[in-house]
């Protein structure tokens, strides 16, 4: 393998890192304060039992203080909306899918318990529901603001509204529907009511805004629908949480992600015009709502902030709100849908409403448009297939590697036999090196000639390398996105995929990667990938190649899903069996001039041909100055 081709791998393994580091979360982004565990950091993966640590009680104390001042708050809205104070109440609306608390102070949403997703922390407040991932923050979800004609801003999430229920929990099953609704009674007849749908075994409910009565009651013809709770985050590390946690509006079929990403200045955004939907999510959840319609509302508002938390964590909160035409009659409906619950690409997609666009599959040098078809197309529908026959993530992940790499076979057979007749030419190079060493010029000429007299490519065995780029960025976008990983176990010491498989704690964090905790799989990965170096890199000028790849490649991916890096450790071990079976394949393989006839000049040729007369162009004009 000569100089040219060595650069060239390193070229494409250098983009290939860069890429990765750029999708690794970053660790500038956080506090510069030195600690020893992340906030929301668990101990082990016993669920039930588990205690929080005291950042995350003080976090939950927190949340429940906010909730009981909203409710104890008393705003002055004016004498059109000064209705008598009540004691908040609580209905609980349970289906098979999840627990939802609305709150008569606002008659809004206060929190979503998703009955099959498991929390790493329990709630000290509530023991039943302990176990379930709560989605929602502190904030009100699903309120009306605007500003009245008496000129006072206007927020429901302080008034009292009255359940049209005298349980205070509501039970709905399978594909049964019930509603629930909250009347806001206001002096001489007026009202805004709030109802909510709710089917059994979906997600998403059906809400439904009225407005009877006020016209002329409120300014400027429109009101706000604000969605004021973000997703609450869930996972043992925030940061990683924080780095997929984002906003975003569906708009004209353009999706437009407004994500904080500077500890020091919140993200606005403003958008003008129909909105389809908008989306507030963590790493694996999300609330979406959406208008019935994208004409019924003129406009959006999102706004967003990160901020540190103690021992090096991180969270992010975003708020939204949908711009809402009032036409000033006596009745006016708006109807919403709301969907709380897993950023899961075949459920999303059932709702036909784009909701699917949320999920990132990755981005490789702007080549997202070929990206994301490879991975929602083929290698998504091929991975859902192979779980639904096995029911095990860990084999499904070897299997899925196993397929791809016969997929990918044509691409690296001719890459492995490119590198092959590169090895058995390599001492021919060495004489020329050693022929010509006074003229680098003639070195390269009589190169690109020696590799046209066997008809070889000398980037034959790295193009194919870069058509299967895209392939592997699909692959990390799809597995960074699985929310099947979850705490799902396979093996041994692999306990989640979803989470780095951590098998030993260093004392110290590896500067640039602030990496302080070792990976088994990682580890395997690293090892596998320097056999495949040793079995490829035969030049001895580049010895180096074969420690520092692997080595930087093992440490990048300490911090990755354990799930990740199964299926690169695997897939490497595939590779290393091809590499194997090409060898002794190709043992007997021999160099062979080409014919006249068939010869053609290649790129690399011209190149060096172009070179060559432009050398010698600047050198006869030289000759003239003197």
């Amino acid at each position: 393998m000569d100089k040219k081709t060595v650069l060239a791998f390193v070229l494409i393994g250098a983009i290939f890192i860069f890429w990765l580091y750029m999708n690794t979360p970053n660790p500038s982004k956080m506090p510069k304060k030195v600690a020893k565990k992340d906030s929301t950091l668990v101990q082990d993966s016993t669920l039930a039992s588990k205690k929080p640590d005291s950042e995350v009680i003080k976090k939950q104390e927190a949340e429940k203080k906010v909730i009981d001042q909203a409710a104890k708050d008393s705003v002055d809205y004016g004498k059109a909306f000064s209705v008598p104070e009540k004691p908040e109440e609580t209905i609980t609306v349970e289906t098979d899918l999840a627990i939802l608390e609305f709150s008569t102070k606002g008659g809004n949403i206060r929190k979503a318990y998703l009955k099959k997703f498991k929390t790493f922390y329990a709630d000290k407040s509530d023991n039943f529901r302990k176990n379930f991932v709560q989605l929602l923050t502190p904030g009100g979800a699903f309120d009306l603001s605007f500003v009245s004609a008496e000129g006072k801003q206007v927020n429901t999430k302080s008034l009292d509204f009255l359940p049209d229920v005298k349980d205070s929990k509501i039970i709905v099953n399978g594909k049964q529907t019930t509603s629930l609704t909250f009347t806001l009674s206001l002096p001489d007849n007026k009202s805004i009511v709030k109802k909510y749908t709710f089917t059994g075994d979906k997600y998403n409910i059906e809400a439904e805004v009225g407005l009877n009565g006020l016209s002329n009651m409120i300014a400027s013809n429109t009101y706000d629908v604000v969605w004021g709770a973000s997703t609450r985050f869930v996972e043992v590390n925030t940061v990683d949480e924080a780095n997929t946690s984002h906003a975003s509006v569906y708009s004209g079929g353009e999706h437009t992600i407004v994500d904080a990403t500077d500890l020091s200045k919140p993200v606005e955004h403003t958008f003008n015009g129909n909105i389809d939907w908008i989306s507030i999510r963590d790493k694996y959840f999300s609330a979406i709502i959406a208008p019935d319609k994208a004409t019924d509302v003129t406009g959006a508002y999102v706004t967003g902030s990160r901020k540190a938390l103690e021992n090096k964590g991180i969270m992010e909160n975003y708020s939204a709100r949908f711009q809402v035409p009032f036409n000033n009659s006596n009745a006016e409906k708006k109807s919403f849908s709301i969907y709380l619950g897993p950023v899961e690409y075949g459920l999303l997609k059932t709702y036909n409403k784009n909701y699917q666009v949320i999920i990132d599959f990755g981005n490789f040098f702007g080549l997202k448009f070929i990206v994301r078809p490879i991975a929602e197309y083929i290698l998504l529908p091929l991975f859902t297939f192979l779980y639904s026959l096995l029911h095990n993530y860990g084999v499904a992940i070897i299997i899925f590697a196993l397929i791809v790499k016969l997929l990918l076979y044509p691409f690296t057979k001719k890459s492995f036999e490119s590198m092959k007749k590169m090895q058995l030419l390599q001492p021919m190079i060495t004489e020329i090196k050693e022929k010509y060493k006074e003229d680098p010029q003639k070195v390269n000429k009589e190169t690109m000639k020696l590799y046209s007299t066997y008809g070889i490519n000398p980037a034959g065995g790295c193009l194919p390398l870069v058509f299967q780029m895209p392939v592997f960025v699909a692959l990390w976008g799809l597995f960074q996105a699985a929310i099947g990983f979850r705490l799902q176990p396979f093996v041994w010491w692999i306990t989640d995929l979803s989470r780095p498989d951590v098998i030993a704690t260093l004392p110290f964090s590896i500067p640039f990667f602030n990496v302080h905790e070792l990976s088994g799989l990682a580890l395997l990965m690293g090892l596998t990938t320097f056999v495949q170096q040793k079995m490829t890199v035969k030049d001895p000028s580049q010895k180096a190649m074969v420690y520092i790849m692997p080595v930087f490649l093992t440490i990048m991916f300490m911090s990755f899903p354990s799930g990740l890096n199964l299926y690169y450790f695997m897939f490497n071990i595939f590779s290393i069996a091809q590499q194997e079976y090409v060898n002794r394949k190709h043992t007997d393989l021999k160099l062979v001039p080409v014919k006249d006839g068939n010869k053609k000049q290649g790129f690399m040729q011209r190149l060096m041909d172009a070179a060559e007369q432009n050398a010698k162009a600047k050198q006869q004009t030289t000759k003239k100055r003197k």
